[in-house]
């Protein structure tokens, strides 16, 4: 998707991007977008019985609770080096 939004915008002038990017952030071209992309997604596992959609699912969700719980475990760790630092508990 990035590559080919690169691919769009490089033989744009500068003055021309604004006009060619604007129509891309309305809220119904997202939606558009987002429909578009399930029904990829819908046609290219779920039709198949793939088991991917499952695998998707399951480091979909220990992707996002290691992110959920990152900023407690870079507290706790900050916490346990200024202990060493200050000799504290």
């Amino acid at each position: 998707m990035a590559k080919r939004f690169y691919n769009e915008i490089k033989g744009l002038k500068v003055t021309e991007l604004p006009s060619h990017v604007k129509p891309m952030l309305s809220l119904d071209y997202v939606k558009k977008t987002v429909q578009k992309g399930l029904d990829n997604y819908h046609a290219k596992y779920i039709q198949t019985n793939s088991i991917d959609p499952l695998l998707h699912v399951c480091f979909g969700g220990m992707i996002f609770s290691y992110l959920v719980a990152l900023p407690e475990e870079r507290r706790h760790l900050e916490h346990q080096q200024h202990a060493k630092e200050h000799g504290g508990h």
